[in-house]
């Protein structure tokens, strides 16, 4: 068959096993990013404890991880797009491994802000990369369910972290070995991806690499092509700039980019502080008790994106997300009223977690569905860049809010971090209904 688009074979044909071990694989990846981020937030009232640092202090280290997932997603995500999706999880790989270790014999705030610095360039190179592989290994069919699967990832490996945290690391080892645990799961995971995932399709067709093409659709139990479609020599290239310039692709990028933004000012005000607030809030807690909490908004998280990839199948992206980002809103500003028993305040962080991570797993099938294939990492990656500008800033403004008005005003700070998901809402529902390789073609037709 001569000049067939391959992609369009990933697109139309029934999904084989190697591809759903593949979307596997990436849901195992993401569940490992959502334990490395949040590993700092279980080893908080440990890190608190000994080294007797206020909560603002305290923000700066919890925010490290998101300042360096900001630096890895546009640098890492570009990367993506240049060398490979599978070199880039590589490379990743061995930031975050490197930098959880390290971490787990930090001496004091200052290397621990630089150890969660680096284990952060790892995970926001990470989220790019993988987002981009489920997009471009899965079926048009499949698609929606399996980015929903691989978002719902990221709470999986808060579940387990918790579990393991506050019922085996923390009570027996203290809070560093949560960090020894993450590192040591982080590099057995390289030779795993090495051998089972291969490059995408649609990296080595926008390559022009028909030899990796094949290999690629071989692995997959595809039939071979025996040449690639004739590309335009002003065809776009990958980069910042594309998703920039390209009026048609501007207002998208930067809808997605700063709405993602802002909701994660809210998403992580929970993820980060829940457990510090449940330890403090009379009558108090243990470390390994107020960790639970955690535990369950990400359970809540899992379960929000589960059935929310269900939902999107039958209504779509865009007003199903914005319904979400509403509701999540008021989750996160009831979190204020407090609770009486460590059980309430499970529930309350289950129903956070459900509605913001739903949220989180339709911007994540926006951000697959409105760039064009050639920049869907790299614009991926921006996206998610300047959505880490806002999780960092999030524990930085809530413990700033904290120091400002008191640990007494819960109520107050909560509502003003629910306010982030709101803002998001307006500019969610200002996306476009055309995905992005459409947007394209209209402007290429236009011009």
């Amino acid at each position: 068959m001569a000049a067939t688009d391959p992609r369009a074979l990933i697109d139309e044909t029934p999904m084989s096993t190697r591809q759903w071990i593949v979307v596997v694989l990436m849901v195992l990846l993401n569940a490992l990013d959502g334990f490395d981020v949040l590993s700092s937030a279980f080893a908080a009232p440990g890190i608190t404890q000994e080294w007797g640092i206020p909560r603002a202090e305290l923000g700066i280290v919890l925010s490290a991880e998101l300042v360096g997932m900001g630096f890895g997603s546009v640098l890492l995500g570009g990367m993506a797009d240049k060398y490979g999706r599978k070199v880039t999880m590589i490379a990743c790989l061995v930031f975050m491994a490197a930098g959880m270790w390290m971490a787990g014999h930090a001496s004091g705030v200052a290397p621990m802000v630089a150890f969660r610095f680096i284990t952060g360039i790892g995970i926001g190179g990470m989220l790019a990369a993988t987002n981009a592989v489920t997009a471009e290994s899965t079926s048009t069919t499949a698609r929606k369910t399996a980015i929903a699967a691989y978002v719902a990832g990221y709470p999986l490996g808060a579940i387990i972290g918790g579990i393991a945290a506050s019922e085996w690391l923390l009570p027996t080892y203290g809070w560093r070995a949560i960090f020894d645990f993450g590192a040591i799961v982080t590099a057995a995971l390289i030779p795993v991806v090495w051998l089972l995932v291969p490059e995408t399709v649609a990296f080595n067709s926008a390559k022009d690499r028909l030899a990796g093409v094949n290999k690629t659709l071989a692995a997959f139990g595809k039939a071979a092509i025996d040449a690639l479609p004739v590309r335009s020599a002003t065809a776009a290239k990958p980069s910042v700039m594309d998703i920039l310039s390209n009026p048609k692709l501007r207002p998208v990028t930067l809808a997605l980019s700063f709405g993602y933004m802002f909701h994660t000012i809210t998403f992580y005000y929970i993820l980060k502080f829940a457990v510090q607030i449940v330890a403090d809030y009379p009558p108090g807690y243990e470390p390994s008790e107020a960790a639970t909490v955690l535990t369950w908004a990400n359970v809540g998280g899992f379960t929000g994106s589960f059935v929310f990839g269900f939902i999107m199948s039958r209504f779509g992206i865009k007003w199903p997300t914005a319904l979400m980002l509403l509701i999540g809103s008021v989750a996160v500003a009831s979190f204020g009223l407090g609770r009486d028993t460590i059980d309430a305040w499970q529930w309350a962080t289950i129903l956070t977690g459900f509605f913001t991570n739903a949220a989180i797993s339709g911007y994540y099938a926006a951000f697959a569905r409105g760039f064009p294939a050639y920049a869907r990492a790299t614009g991926t990656g921006f996206a998610l860049g300047i959505g880490r500008f806002g999780a960092a800033g999030s524990p930085l403004i809530a413990g700033a809010l904290f120091t400002w008005l008191g640990n007494d005003e819960l109520l107050v700070v909560s509502c003003i971090m629910a306010m982030g998901s709101i803002a998001s809402l307006i500019l969610f529902l200002m996306l476009p209904e055309t995905d992005g390789d459409e947007l394209v073609r209209q402007e290429s037709e236009a011009s």
